[in-house]
């Protein structure tokens, strides 16, 4: 998608939790302004592959690039590689004792060390992106489900991320609540953000994602295009996945 170098590359990336070898060897290379969907059975390895571009899950053996900064099995340069790369949970993790307003702003002011004003005007700007900006002075607990995601989606991008990472972010919602947060990710998505996107929303993924993946037992199974990954999957288990989602 660029003559740019890849802003993610994972080569080779191994994590044990003692004796279970949870990702066996996976390699994905993610281009500036590509979305990317990882897609597969629950226990596939794709949360704790997604949480090693940040650290939140180390491994023991492989490689991380993040924007030109490498993040070694040893987790050096965690710090500098977190600032780059925003992520969406499935649980919202706002804090509850503050507005959206303050939840939006901590970051900035405490990392980037913006003022109050230049983090409030960006992250007014942010909620308006999110169709939220009315809600700027509204406690967590007085939004619904797909209120309180959006807030989350608008305080990662708070802080100016490289890449967006979001795990399962719809999974917590009801289903009348999804809709609209998909719909956010969609206007990040056509607006040239880098995604890498664990869901299982198959409309989403044919409609945003430029690549698929599917992953299972912590390895990659199949990657492709939406279309040739839905209409002419070459894999017998990403054939198997699909007719149990479909």
């Amino acid at each position: 998608m660029s003559d740019l170098p890849p802003v993610l590359i994972a080569e080779n990336v191994h994590k044990w939790y003692g004796k279970f070898h949870a990702l066996r060897g996976v390699s994905l290379t993610v281009d500036k302004g590509e979305v990317v969907v990882l897609m597969g059975p629950s226990g596939s390895g794709k949360s704790t592959f997604i949480r090693t571009f940040n650290a939140l899950e180390d491994y023991q053996k492989g490689r991380i690039e993040v924007d030109g900064t490498v993040l070694a099995h040893d987790l050096r340069n965690v710090d500098v590689v977190r600032r780059e790369v925003g992520m969406v949970f499935q649980q919202f993790n706002l804090f509850p004792h503050l507005t959206v307003l303050q939840n939006v702003t901590l970051a900035p002011r405490w990392v980037r060390r913006w003022t109050q004003a230049k983090a409030e005007e960006v992250a007014l700007q942010l909620l308006e992106q999110v169709g939220i900006e009315e809600q700027a002075q509204k406690y967590p607990g007085q939004l619904s489900g797909g209120q309180q995601q959006r807030v989350a989606i608008a305080r990662a991008l708070a802080m100016q991320p490289k890449i967006m990472l979001f795990d399962e972010p719809t999974s917590a919602l009801d289903p009348e609540m999804v809709r609209e947060v998909l719909d956010a990710m969609r206007s990040l998505a056509q607006s040239g953000m880098t995604m890498v996107v664990v869901t299982h929303e198959v409309g989403f993924a044919k409609e945003v994602a430029d690549r698929i993946i599917l992953m299972d037992a912590g390895t990659l199974v199949e990657e492709a295009t939406p279309t040739n990954f839905f209409q002419n999957p070459q894999a017998d288990r990403t054939r198997q996945f699909l007719s149990q989602i479909l």
